[in-house]
């Protein structure tokens, strides 16, 4: 079963930089729309930013013009660029996305496809001076 993994998380300075990633673990796996959602302790989870399989992107308004999320379909990664991180951004990263499972149907040998939708288990960002 595929798996989307996450990393790049830690500690960051207040303006500092972080890029997280967010890897399917199989290349069978197409992604169609990746997010990266995030939650801090005591509230609720936020959807920070989307792309498509086109490269359409949104944001939500706090991280505009500081994040940057991206696609790269060579190794089926998509990344969360975060620069200039404030003390808020601090949370538990979520990459979720749905796509497509290829795969051979071992009965009629015919190649299928499978919509997934997966969810990470998460990666910790601290904002600390």
């Amino acid at each position: 079963q595929v798996q989307l993994v996450e990393s790049g998380g830690g500690f960051v300075q207040p303006g500092g930089s972080l890029r997280l990633s967010c890897a399917a673990s199989s290349n069978d796996f197409s992604f169609s729309t990746v997010r990266w959602h995030r939650q801090a302790p005591g509230k609720q989870r936020e959807l920070v930013a989307s792309i498509t399989d086109g490269g359409r992107t949104t944001y939500v308004d706090n991280v505009k013009g500081r994040f940057t999320i991206s696609i790269d379909n060579t190794q089926n990664t998509v990344y969360l660029q975060m620069n200039n991180v404030k003390p808020e951004d601090a949370a538990v990263y979520y990459c979720n996305a749905d796509g497509s499972f290829h795969f051979t149907d071992p009965v009629s040998a015919q190649e299928r496809s499978r919509y997934l939708e997966l969810w990470g288990r998460g990666t910790l960002v601290t904002v600390s001076s």
